[in-house]
């Protein structure tokens, strides 16, 4: 049996345990979960630590218990929270919990014959039959109302600085969420729940229920909120979320977003978001020393992550999509991109729309270049940077005789021009 709290210890990832949790570990195998808000189809990075925190769990030895909150995702956890968020139906919770469990698939063994292969559960599916007067009765009574208020997250919302106020449903979220752990206990042999820092008042309203309700003992542990160094928040990009699901956030959008990290950031995240060994970290951290502008924090960083969340094709296509704007690219590796990351390689670069129907006659690089984009501005402009050689089309560098035509599209679509190393823009065709 591998020690856990080591394991977390090391990368950065211990906030707190409760006392007697390693002990507890080292005895022998047990179950522990976590929770997941499925109020989306999609996990994102920032779910990526609990998710971390589940899989070193499993390869040191133990079951992790992967928990969809379909009941609790109907409430909302108050935790870090502002405002009150909105409610989903079951059907578009249950669709969410299978995409959840297929991206969690990536990291955890839930096929397997192991007594510590991983399981998923709902708590939708114990809570959905609970009458009100049952929980109060059953759950309720053994919860002073004194004992919830003293909760971070319940203060933090009914202080006189919050304009929002607290509703009672999400002023019960924490009862919920504290029976799920009771549940888990006495159907699971679960003695252990685990979350980031700001969960530690709902875990431990889990535990109470278990030593007042269950008459055992529960144990509780919580990772280290994850930030920036240049204090902006981790998992945001400037077009929101970063995603595990390839459809909203592309492989090269989500490779790039690791290999944008700082050096400090790179070196902290290379021990959270992977499963590379101590003595592997420290020997990048040593030769990222030596020539920091090589990256290799950083390129490592997001080559682990990124085999992990989307596999060796989407890695590789996103190392090619990246040659393609620093490196020497051809106009067949260009369409070889998929259109998302087409798009996302040349994300922000101007734009013309032209009709599909020019095409059938082909179009001249002086009409591409100034007369139908405007890109240069004007046909003698175009003419002289067509002369010195500077234009590419797709890039390949192309004369002032070259004519476009359907079989230069890319993605069925487009076609990208090129004046010099830096200058592009982006010909869209319908």
């Amino acid at each position: 049996m591998k020690n856990f709290i080591e394991e977390l210890q090391w990368r950065g990832m211990l906030h707190d345990s409760m006392p007697g949790t390693e002990e507890h570990l080292l005895e022998e195998m047990r179950s522990a979960y976590v929770g997941f808000d499925p109020t989306a189809d999609s996990l994102h990075i920032g779910n990526l630590v609990p998710i971390m925190l589940l899989a070193h769990y499993q390869r040191c030895g133990h079951r992790p218990i992967a928990l969809v909150g379909g009941a609790t995702g109907m409430i909302g956890d108050p935790s870090g929270k502002s405002s009150e968020r909105n409610l989903l139906d079951e059907k578009t919770l249950r669709h969410n919990q299978e995409c959840v469990k297929a991206q969690l698939s990536h990291f955890l063994d839930f096929t397997s014959d192991a007594k510590n292969a991983a399981i998923l559960v709902n708590n939708y599916d114990w809570m959905k039959d609970f009458s009100f007067l049952e929980f109060i009765r059953d759950v309720g009574k053994h919860i002073t109302v004194n004992y919830m208020m003293s909760k971070d997250s319940v203060k933090n919302r009914i202080s006189s600085e919050s304009k929002e106020g607290m509703s009672f449903t999400e002023f019960t979220y924490q009862l919920v969420q504290g029976y799920d752990f009771l549940h888990l206990y006495k159907n699971q042999a679960t003695t252990l729940q685990m979350g980031g820092s700001d969960q530690w008042g709902n875990i431990t309203t889990g535990t109470e229920l278990i030593r007042r309700i269950g008459g055992g003992k529960g144990y509780a542990i919580t990772c280290p909120l994850i930030t920036k160094s240049d204090g902006s928040k981790f998992g945001k990009s400037e077009g929101g979320n970063v995603w595990l699901d390839s459809k909203r956030t592309s492989a090269y959008k989500f490779y790039q977003y690791w290999l944008n990290t700082s050096d400090d950031d790179a070196e902290k995240y290379i021990k959270i978001f992977t499963f590379l060994d101590q003595e592997t970290i420290q020997n990048l951290v040593i030769e990222h020393a030596k020539a920091p502008h090589t990256r290799i924090l950083q390129k490592r960083l997001g080559e682990e992550v990124t085999l992990l969340v989307h596999g060796k094709e989407a890695y590789e296509n996103a190392i090619a999509a990246s040659e393609i704007l620093f490196g020497n690219s051809t106009s067949s590796a260009l369409k070889s991109l998929d259109e998302q990351t087409f798009l996302d390689v040349f994300d922000g670069i101007p734009q013309a729309l032209i009709s599909s129907v020019l095409l059938s006659e082909g179009i001249s690089m002086v009409d591409a270049l100034a007369g139908k984009t405007n890109f240069l501005s004007s046909n003698g402009e175009a003419k002289r940077a067509l002369k010195e050689n500077g234009i590419a089309v797709n890039k390949e560098k192309v004369s002032e005789d070259f004519i476009i035509t359907k079989n230069d599209l890319i993605a069925e679509k487009y076609v990208l021009l090129q004046r010099g190393k830096k200058s592009y823009f982006l010909i869209r065709f319908e």
